[in-house]
């Protein structure tokens, strides 16, 4: 599905189950998996008290899912209940171990000031790329602080910046076919990678927020 010059990126949304869809079918050789996985309130009410463990599961899911000449980014940001923080993180890494799949590299996105006090939501996300043969060599270093989130076209989305810098990375390093965001929300990956060229696939449960990924233009 790599894009060419003599047509626009291709940009294709399925309304449907994430985790149902990603084992319908195997991803193009070379696809790129950027995502981020629902918090538990965007799950209906009954999944909660299991969101960690379904959390899991899902980042299992794509993992396994990610050609073994691809690569899975992961966009997360950490929430506090109860007083305590729920680092997603961790719970990313806990199914890579599992999987057994590389961690790349980890970078932290400033949500907020450095020296900001923050609730509720913790103040930086994190940006983590996992791969089996991918590397981060040293002449192609890039910063582990990125100082900017970016707009964020929805309160739940990915920053745009911080979407700027991942696809970017992916077009220099891993020289991607297509992308794939089976989270998908209102499509800020997508939009980002038909932006740089390339063609995408977004899964979204909710009709009107793949609606909306279907035409948002990352401006």
């Amino acid at each position: 599905m790599t894009s060419t010059d003599d047509r626009r990126p291709l940009r294709i949304v399925h309304t449907a189950d994430a985790l149902a869809w990603l084992t319908q079918q195997p991803l193009p050789a070379r696809a790129a998996v950027f995502t981020s996985l629902p918090d538990a309130v965007e799950l209906p009410r009954s999944a909660r008290p299991g969101w960690e463990a379904w959390f899991v599961d899902a980042a299992t899911a794509v993992l396994r899912a990610t050609p073994d000449d691809g690569a899975a980014l992961f966009f997360q940001t950490d929430v506090k209940r109860d007083g305590r923080w729920i680092d997603k993180a961790f719970l990313v890494q806990l199914a890579a171990r599992d999987v057994g799949v590389p961690l790349v590299w980890h970078k932290v996105v400033c949500r907020a000031p450095a020296g900001q006090a923050t609730f509720g939501r913790v103040g930086f996300a994190h940006l983590l790329c996992f791969g089996r043969a991918l590397r981060d060599p040293v002449e192609a270093a890039t910063p582990d602080v990125l100082p900017e989130l970016g707009a964020m076209p929805w309160p739940r989305a990915m920053g745009l910046a911080a979407a700027r810098f991942a696809v970017d990375w992916l077009c220099r390093m891993a020289q991607p076919s297509c992308l794939v965001d089976p989270f998908c929300g209102v499509g800020t990956a997508l939009a980002v990678a038909n932006a740089r060229g390339l063609d995408a696939i977004g899964v979204e449960k909710n009709p009107g927020r793949a609606e909306q990924a279907r035409s948002f233009a990352a401006t």
